[in-house]
């Protein structure tokens, strides 16, 4: 069974005006977030080094490492909180609970890894704290009349716990068992991040009101407010302390982040993250020598104390479902470009401002992609930029492409088809009788094959700068996703919704050469090999098959290729490299092997 050998991981999923928490780990090798259902874990020295957990039925809204290393948890907005194990690949279940009913927003271990400690919005109680391997409760959590937002147990003996909340006050609490103590009513504000520093002996709050005020770890006594009055001049959603304790980082809607020492209370740096609303802070995390944000852009900063103003790097990528995707050789090297809504693909100008169905490369070397913003666009790979004088408006939305030789470009809109050459259209037919669904352009040029939702494939003739029927069409086995021709143009695959792949012979006049079962659902996309011998076919079954075109019986089968989320888009990087696109937001590849 092939294993992904390399993982392109999405990026944190953000809300504007939500904080986001960055999960640390005790050993200092990871940092974890979520995104949907998955929670990522990746490598903090090394961030193309991921793994993705998909268990969670809901979208995961937190994640944290037990102190000890060995466990994580995640709580989702059903109020599940799942243990689950780190040191395996599997990740194994330990324990699940619902400590009440309604979205999880953080939680809090105790140094032991042996209590738990979640908040939220629950119906009829706002937090739990609980032992980790019963459930049993162990304390308290009451004060607030208001969603909880942040929750802090400190990490020394004797343990304290506080809270922050939507009702703008922070609580302070005593334990085991943990019982309410006093409430802490300095913010004018939600309060968005509580947090203890590593030694225990402070207590750092911030707000929506763009205060931090520093309290004593211990007795919860009031020690200074950062900044003396105001510590951004836009609300602050997360705070993180250095590792020595002596300094805390924090990151704010107002763009910037900054370093504070906290004894002098002096502003150590400020990092200005830029002026567009995308630049808004949401998240961070001090790790070991690393200082995170996160953008509300998804974007992950790496932030350099040396040189406020550039990040030592950034970690861009996809923080929405992928749709579609190609791959393009230039020079050598093979490059994956992967289309959703999230304009998140490094080039530089205005994309499109929608959901991106379809994309293909075509001789020019250009990028052509189409949008549920009724636009055709051109995008020049080697320039990498989104230049505007190169996207044609259609008529009615287009859902489908295909790029052929002669600078020909066939557009699938709803009830019509359009053709293109050097970026105009030239030709169009409406009255189809029937919905086009799926289109290739046979590698020799000259014919374009439509598949359409009424289960026919129909041949058309390019000619000039007009597009002819052929006045024959293949019957497929049910409504057509997706169809290819083989690179040698010797073969048509067709895929239907009745989990059927026929190919057809080229050279025989299209007749039928072979049926292919063995998907459980409907098939939604198909990518013939560059041996043009096998072809791969991925599914709503979360399935992707590999397939021989003369053996239907021999295939190469991955299961489960994204867990919870079918596969969006197939492309093949060589003869034994597949890449897989899902609404995960995540892209694979896989070493195939034929035995």
């Amino acid at each position: 069974m092939p294993h992904p050998w390399r993982l392109f991981a999405s990026l944190p999923q953000v809300e504007r005006g939500v904080s986001k928490i960055i999960g640390g780990d005790p050993k200092g090798n990871n940092f974890l977030y979520t995104n949907g259902k998955c929670v990522v874990i990746r490598n903090i020295d090394n961030p193309a080094i991921a793994d993705i957990y998909t268990e969670h039925a809901h979208q995961v809204v937190v994640a944290k490492y037990a102190p000890s290393g060995f466990y994580i948890a995640s709580g989702d907005v059903s109020g599940k909180l799942r243990i689950w194990d780190t040191t395996q690949k599997e990740h194994l279940l330990k324990y699940e609970y619902q400590p009440f009913a309604g979205k999880i927003k953080d939680l809090a271990w105790t140094e032991d890894s042996k209590r738990i400690a979640v908040v939220g919005e629950g119906r009829e109680k706002f937090g739990a704290v609980f032992l980790w391997d019963s459930g049993s409760s162990v304390g308290e959590i009451t004060g607030h009349n208001k969603v909880i937002n942040s929750v802090d147990i400190k990490q020394t003996r004797p343990y304290r716990l506080a809270t922050g909340s939507d009702d703008n006050c922070a609580a302070f609490f005593e334990g085991p068992p943990f019982k309410f103590k006093f409430t802490i009513s300095d913010h004018t504000r939600f309060v968005n991040c509580v947090r203890f520093s590593p030694d225990g002996n402070r207590i750092a709050t911030a707000s929506a009101d763009g205060q931090i005020f520093v309290y004593d770890g211990k007795t919860g006594e009031k020690v200074c407010a950062l900044g003396g009055g105001k510590a951004h001049d836009g609300g602050i959603y997360a705070i993180s302390w250095s590792p020595d304790s002596s300094q805390l980082l924090s990151a704010s809607g107002d763009k910037t982040a900054k370093i504070w020492d906290v004894g002098a209370n002096s502003i150590v740096n400020t990092f200005n993250m830029g002026s567009n609303v995308l630049d808004q802070q949401l998240g961070c995390l001090w790790q070991k020598d690393h200082l995170l944000t996160i953008s509300l852009s998804g974007y992950i900063n790496y932030l350099d104390k040396n040189n406020p103003n550039k990040p030592l790097r950034v970690i861009k990528g996809h923080s929405k479902s992928i749709q579609c995707l190609t791959v393009h050789k230039n020079g050598g090297k093979s490059y994956i470009y992967s289309g959703s809504n999230d304009e998140n693909d490094g080039f530089s100008g205005k994309g499109h401002t929608n959901q991106v169905s379809r994309m293909a490369v075509d001789e020019m070397d250009q990028l052509v992609t189409c949008s549920m913003d009724d636009t055709v666009r051109y995008t020049n790979l080697s320039k990498r930029d989104y230049s505007g004088q190169d996207a044609v408006k259609m008529d009615v939305q287009p859902k489908c492409l295909a790029v052929g030789p002669g600078g020909y470009t066939v557009v699938l809109c709803i009830g019509q088809i359009v053709l293109m050459k050097d970026k105009k259209k030239c030709f169009a037919i409406d009255d189809l009788g029937y919905e086009p669904e799926a289109v290739a352009i046979h590698p020799g040029g000259g014919t374009a094959a439509v598949g359409g939702a009424d289960g026919n494939v129909r041949l058309y003739s390019i000619q000039g700068t007009s597009l002819k029927s052929d006045e024959k069409s293949l019957e497929a086995k049910g409504p057509v996703t997706d169809l290819a021709y083989s690179h040698d143009g010797a073969f048509l695959a067709v895929c239907d919704a009745n989990k059927v792949v026929t190919v057809f012979s080229v050279t025989d006049g299209y007749a039928e050469h072979n049926v292919f079962y063995g998907h459980h659902a409907k098939i939604v996309c198909i990518a013939w090999s560059p041996d043009n011998e096998h072809f791969a076919s991925g599914g709503m079954d979360m399935m992707v098959y590999v397939w021989n075109v003369s053996d239907p019986e021999t295939r190469v089968k991955i299961p489960d290729a994204h867990r919870l989320h079918h596969v969006s888009g197939l492309a093949w990087l060589d003869e034994h490299t597949l890449v897989t696109t899902s609404h995960d937001a995540s892209v694979k590849e896989w070493s195939i092997s034929y035995n």
